[in-house]
């Protein structure tokens, strides 16, 4: 069993993007846990299939270092806002944070979010400067406005005397002075003349720089090889686990996260608070609803690397892993069956957006998927909701359909995509803002969007903030010909507005929002100025029939893709949608002429992914998935269905 001090329990928190598990892959490196012999990965925390895809921190998770005689416990988690859950969990296990932030982009919104939630908490930080070797990189500048935020966020005199470490992390390397990088134009940047900057006069970067860059000579960089000054940093500026505030040292551990074993089953992960355990050992479980049945320990597993390794006994600070306990949910207490005291439960902010997921109810449905029933649809999202916090699944009036409400799109869309690779067909409606009423009046979320721009897209980006009521509340120089610019909008403002803001900042903008309270409902917000080009029957699509409609508008599909009625294939240029017949083929003769055959040319089609598909739809269309393929579909399939309920929607309304 480890005594307190030989513990430092710490997660590394960030905007997405900004190298948190790059930063861990090389501590890992660095701290010998890989054989010499063994093969290395990039990301090696990123162990989800959809996280190496999307290059993006999904799901929080833990490892460990061990660093001169001390076991550093770390907590890899996400950087997007929509994920914001699985960050309020791991500070849970901490006792201080590594916060990331980038040497050219600076605080953005996640940054103040996750900063935010761990201020609010009393946890130390240590600051990592990371991608100095950037050619926009500013780092003075970067530091300034990271002091500036701590401020805002109501920072403690303990708390804003944090130490600072500029890094490389793809490079493994770090140093508590910029001077230290004279191999890069930021460390050459930062003369010996020059004056320091405060966070590198203090005792606590003075007293390192001499004993880490002392002797080894002028090679340019040589002082910044290692991450050794920032392990060093968290040894000194991160406390051991404190001991518990209570009268007794009885068992007690938070679950803040579970996982599942094939040999052994459900574990449940915790720092423990006090008291220690071992394996055998009765315990009991404070639920939510204030029972607590009893259970036993049969397995404690500890994290050491990429790896769960067994022990016999775990004390108090440590994070682990328990075994044995099947009925246990996020936020129950383990304690003493003698003595069943609950800690404080985990607490995460409301959720802002909701989707229907529906059973598949078209005409392929059930050719592709293997799960396909509502009863399949309710257990799967019954089980997400019950590993995911920040989710919650609701019953509509139909027992076909359940509404989802989460975080925002992104992670609604991540949870589609995780059940159709195992397996699993619905459809999806689109996302719509979590309202409220507040003195009768009803109000909707808004969002902090922080955008960096070309100076020529500024007056493109805020014309088409306007229809989404987007309103500018800041405006700021970056330097190199780039701008910060901060809107106040609606959150279904947001919805579908990524891919714009790509095409119209030519690729070169970066955005991202996070939830800002909410506001008075604002009004109508345009979705989409097109309609759609919809199948009138079932078959086969046929390259005569589309060469035909490319001028209608854009299709999202071949020749010989499989279509039904009702099916969206295209985006029409016009207002309207637009039933057309995609399996005609030509009316073949005998007679022939050498003008009679046109030569037909199809344009690429538009691929939709399931993010595109999402934001794209409307109120009456569906993203309709399955294992195989990602369809747009209307929610009535029957052209003359989809007349009669718009001349009586035209009749309610009084057009006509």
């Amino acid at each position: 069993m480890l005594a307190r001090e030989q513990i430092r329990n710490i997660a590394i928190i960030a905007h997405v993007d900004h190298g948190k598990t790059t930063l861990v892959d090389y501590m890992l490196r660095q701290t010998g846990i890989f054989r010499a012999n063994e093969t290395m990965v990039d990301r090696a925390m990123d162990t989800n299939e959809l996280e190496r895809e999307k290059g993006i921190t999904i799901l929080a998770k833990n490892t460990a270092v061990t660093y001169r005689g001390v076991k550093v416990n770390i907590v890899d988690t996400p950087g997007h806002a929509d994920f914001g859950g699985e960050v309020e969990r791991g500070l849970r296990l901490v006792d201080g944070v590594l916060l990331l932030v980038d040497a050219a982009e600076g605080p953005l919104p996640q940054t103040r979010f996750v900063l935010g939630k761990a201020l609010a908490l009393g946890l130390p930080a240590v600051v990592v400067v990371n991608k100095i070797d950037r050619q926009d990189a500013r780092p003075a500048e970067v530091l300034d406005a990271i002091y500036s935020l701590f401020i805002d966020l109501g920072a403690n005199e303990h708390q804003i005397e944090f130490p600072v470490i500029y890094a490389v992390a793809r490079a493994g390397r770090a140093s508590l002075l910029l001077g230290d990088f004279d191999d890069l134009p930021a460390g050459r940047a930062a003369v010996p003349g020059a004056a320091p900057h405060p966070a590198e006069a203090d005792g606590f970067a003075g007293g390192r720089a001499g004993a880490e860059g002392g002797g080894i000579g002028g090679t340019p960089g040589a002082r910044a090889r290692t991450l050794e000054p920032l392990l060093d940093a968290i040894l000194e500026a991160i406390p051991p686990p404190k001991k518990a505030e209570t009268t007794h040292d009885k068992l007690q551990m938070l679950v803040a996260n579970l996982d599942y074993d094939d040999y052994v089953g459900r574990l449940a992960v915790g720092r423990l608070s006090s008291g220690s355990v071992e394996a055998g050992q009765p315990v009991a479980v404070c639920r939510a609803d204030g029972s607590t049945p009893r259970g036993k320990v049969t397995k404690i597993f500890a994290f050491e690397g990429l790896k769960r390794i067994e022990i016999a006994e775990a004390g108090p600070g440590e994070i682990i892993s328990l075994a044995g306990i099947e009925e246990i949910a996020i936020g129950d207490t383990i304690a003493d069956p003698e003595h069943p005291i609950p800690l404080e439960r985990i607490h995460v902010d409301e959720p802002t957006m909701s989707m229907i997921f529906k059973v598949n109810d078209g005409p392929f449905a059930g050719r592709e998927g293997k799960y396909v029933t509502s009863r399949n649809l309710r257990e799967r999202l019954q089980r997400e909701a019950y590993r995911n916090v920040a989710i919650r699944v609701q019953d509509t009036d139909s027992a076909d359909a359940f509404k989802v409400v989460g975080r925002g799109e992104l992670q609604l869309a991540v949870i589609i995509e995780t059940m159709r690779r195992e397996g699993y067909e619905l459809t999806a409606s689109n996302p719509e803002p979590v309202t409220k009423e507040i003195d009768g009046v009803l109000h909707e979320p808004m969002e902090l969007m922080v955008c960096d721009v070309p100076q020529p897209s500024v007056g493109v980006v805020t014309e088409r903030m306007g229809p989404r009521k987007g309103r500018m509340v800041e405006m700021q120089q970056l330097g190199s010909d780039r701008v910060r610019l901060n809107f106040r909008v609606p959150a279904r403002g947001l919805v579908g507005f990524r891919n714009e803001f790509l095409t119209i900042t030519r690729g070169e903008g970066i955005m991202s929002s996070q939830f800002d309270g909410y506001e008075p409902w604002q009004g109508k917000i345009p979705k989409r100025v097109s309609g759609a080009i919809v199948a009138d029957r079932e078959g086969e699509t046929v390259a005569y029939s589309l060469f035909d409609l490319q001028e209608r508008g854009s299709l999202f599909y071949g020749p010989g893709d499989a279509v039904y009625e009702g099916m969206i294939v295209g985006e029409h240029s016009h207002p309207g949608d637009l039933d057309v017949n995609v399996t005609r083929g030509r009316k073949l003769t005998n007679v022939r002429a050498a003008t009679r055959d046109d030569n037909i040319i199809l344009t690429p089609p538009r691929q939709m992914s399931l993010e595109k598909a999402l934001s794209w739809i409307n109120e009456d269309e569906l993203v309709e998935v399955t294992p195989k393929n990602v369809r747009l579909r209307k929610r009535v399939l029957s052209a003359g269905d989809r007349y009669r309920l718009e001349r009586e929607r035209k009749r309610a309304d009084g057009l006509i």
